[in-house]
């Protein structure tokens, strides 16, 4: 593999059909966040920390020894979970898209290894699972719905694509689709039933279908969701909704099981929308979307309310200390989230889209880029005990290690999320989705030329745009900056004049439109005022409970953080406590803390008691705390914390 066969893309992305799109993707190299802000700065961590990382823990945890094994280069047993493979090839994703960002020719050799080990060990039929084929070969296609066969050239399929449009070597994309070839022979259309336990090939079929234009993989991906909720898996004592086959897709309003495979199939079944225009699949990913968002989510972003089975738990059961919220199934949703969001205008799936961001998914990972959740709860108890999967503070690695190849993948085409465009009756629109300091290459739509977006949020709200002096923007095109869902209040000075306060109407349509000659030197303040946040009185958790917000950031209470003889579980909030902005003189924070006035019950109370004699007691003593944004919680160490505070008496 030489650097430059590496650095040659043979392909421009592939995108959904025009007529199906309410929004297209920017080209693959057209957002590059700048280092100097929290989102560039975070793909630079994943470039030299997390990528690495993954790369030596795929050695040390016995991956690529379970590809050797299988064709006598290891004597090591088969070690990690039947779906173990899906990990190389979430790595080598991130690997391509990191190449696409930046370049690198730092692994280089160590692509060029993965892809010969690789093609040694696929089958002459096109077959490779490497749990199936050096231990249990009697099981080929025999358990799908726990084999995770189809799950697993999903993810190979992804990265083959990867690989190609950023470096123009085809061999691993050309390897996944004989696999491809055997699934479609064995369990395509007219060919024996078989559909996945664990959704993912979906959304990876129609992308081979965009990148390919060979229809036959999306007929593929038609077929397996076609055949789901037909009672095909075996639901033994999970149940069929573990595995989303208890109902037909089109029937499937409430998302149900677990929440990981859902969510995966939600962007899947999405992604068919977007290509087939089939109206009754949007309608019911529309339906699902709003269960999924308004009745079944953390404030975090985050998915999965029970421990048992990985799911969601019926709606608004969302306890903090116990709360699942798995962060594949935060990737997931982002995955998910984007499709609706090109499928149609609705301001909730980019204000989503912020949330997991800089909240849950920011909390997966510690400031050293190496150290991950695998849970990601609302609370923890000062005494709570370590569970698979959850433990007390960040592992280096997991034995069920999905998450965190999950995330180097995001995180090295984050630059994804940042903006798009659109066509309506007026003319072309750049769609700012995202505040990330940047520079924005204009789609041959819009004009030429760069968009420079100068911004530190979300430490603030002001955000500033400068083209460069060759930049041309064509008259008909505008440029519309999503307004959040959370900000009340704003003011811009367009091109260079004088700030007014937004109006009603911008705010009310949650976008702010610029014309062609209006983008140059715009300057837009989003108010950030810390306020707190009610949930949803049926949310038994939190009823009686606050939780701390200030712009996109969610904050959070730390036991290292509380006065001597103050417990995170004694205090207690005035409804209205003013929070006072305070800079952090924290490594890594990306927003500041924020510092409040708390009351504290620090006197010993029965677990049961006289409910008229306790609110007769005395006040107790008030005292200063300070709330961290909760993506930074852990990285000094174990112990308690929570979001929800309880209101006083």
């Amino acid at each position: 593999m030489t650097a430059q066969s590496l650095r040659t893309p043979r392909s421009t992305p592939a995108l959904p059909r025009a007529d199906r799109a309410a929004l297209r993707p920017l080209d693959l190299s057209s957002v590059r966040l700048h280092r100097e802000g929290a989102l560039g700065a975070w793909q630079e961590l994943n470039a030299a920390a997390t990528i690495p990382h993954c790369i030596a823990q795929l050695e040390t945890s016995g991956v690529i020894d379970n590809f050797r094994r299988v064709i006598g280069e290891s004597g090591a047993p088969h070690r990690g979970f039947v779906f173990a493979d899906s990990d190389l090839y979430k790595v080598i994703e991130a690997v391509a898209w990191e190449i696409g960002r930046s370049g690198t020719t730092v692994h280089d050799a160590w692509l060029e290894e993965m892809i010969a080990l690789i093609g040694r060990v696929q089958e002459p039929s096109g077959y490779l699972h490497t749990w199936i084929q050096g231990v249990h070969p009697e099981k080929k296609f025999a358990e799908l719905h726990w084999t995770h066969e189809m799950y697993v050239l999903g993810h190979w399929i992804q990265a083959g694509i990867a690989l190609e449009r950023t470096t123009g070597r085809s061999e691993l994309l050309e390897r996944s689709v004989r696999f491809v070839d055997l699934v479609e022979r064995r369990f395509g259309p007219g060919r024996e039933d078989g559909i996945p336990g664990h959704p993912e090939i979906e959304t990876a079929l129609v992308e081979l279908y965009r990148h390919t234009g060979e229809e036959r993989h999306l007929r593929l991906a038609q077929h397996l969701v076609d055949r789901r909720g037909r009672g095909i898996l075996p639901g033994g004592a999970l149940g069929t909704h573990y595995f989303q086959d208890h109902a037909p897709v089109r029937e499937a309003v409430d998302p149900l099981g677990h929440a990981v495979r859902q969510l995966y199939l939600n962007a899947g079944v999405t992604d068919l929308f977007l290509e087939t225009g089939e109206d009754a699949l949007l309608s019911v990913m529309r339906e699902q979307w709003d269960r999924a968002h308004e009745r079944k989510m953390y404030l975090s972003g985050a998915f999965g309310s029970r421990h048992r089975d990985e799911s969601f738990g019926n709606d608004y059961e969302l306890p903090s200390d116990r709360a699942y919220a798995e962060t594949c199934a935060t990737i997931a949703d982002l995955h998910w989230t984007w499709r609706m969001m090109l499928a149609g205008e609705d301001h909730r799936y980019a204000d989503v889209i912020e949330r997991e961001i800089h909240n849950a998914l920011a909390a997966s990972v510690d400031t050293s880029g190496i150290r991950f959740f695998y849970s990601n709860p609302m609370q923890r108890r000062p005494d709570r005990f370590d569970e698979e999967n959850a433990p007390a503070e960040r592992q280096e690695w997991y034995s069920c290690a999905c998450c965190p190849p999950n995330i180097a993948r995001v995180i090295a085409q984050l630059g994804a999320y940042i903006a798009g465009y659109r066509e309506d009756a007026q003319g072309p629109v750049l769609e700012l989705l995202q505040f990330a300091d940047s520079s924005i290459t204009l789609p041959p739509e819009v004009g030429s030329g760069t968009l420079r977006v100068a911004t530190d949020y979300p430490v603030s709200g002001r955000i500033r745009l400068a083209l460069d002096p060759a930049a041309e923007v064509s008259p008909s095109a505008r440029l519309a900056l999503r307004i959040p869902g959370w900000v009340r209040a704003g003011t811009v000075g367009i091109a260079g004049g004088q700030p007014r306060d937004l109006t009603a109407a911008e705010l009310a349509s949650r976008r702010l439109e610029l014309g062609a000659g209006q983008i140059d030197g715009t300057v837009v303040d989003l108010e950030m005022t810390p306020r707190w946040t009610a949930s949803h009185p049926r949310v038994d958790a939190t009823r009686g409970c606050l939780a701390l917000e200030r712009g996109p950031i969610v904050y959070c209470l730390e036991q290292v953080d509380m006065p001597a003889g103050v417990e995170v579980d004694d205090v207690r909030i005035a409804r209205g406590t003013p929070a006072l902005v305070e800079p952090s003189s924290s490594p890594g924070r990306r927003a500041p803390d924020l510092v409040l006035r708390v009351t504290a019950r620090t006197e010993t109370e029965s677990l049961y008691g006289d409910a008229d004699a306790a609110a007769g007691a005395p006040a107790p003593d008030s005292v200063d705390v300070t709330a961290v944004p909760f993506a930074t919680w852990g990285n000094r160490g174990p112990g308690a914390m929570r979001i929800w505070l309880p209101l006083e008496d």
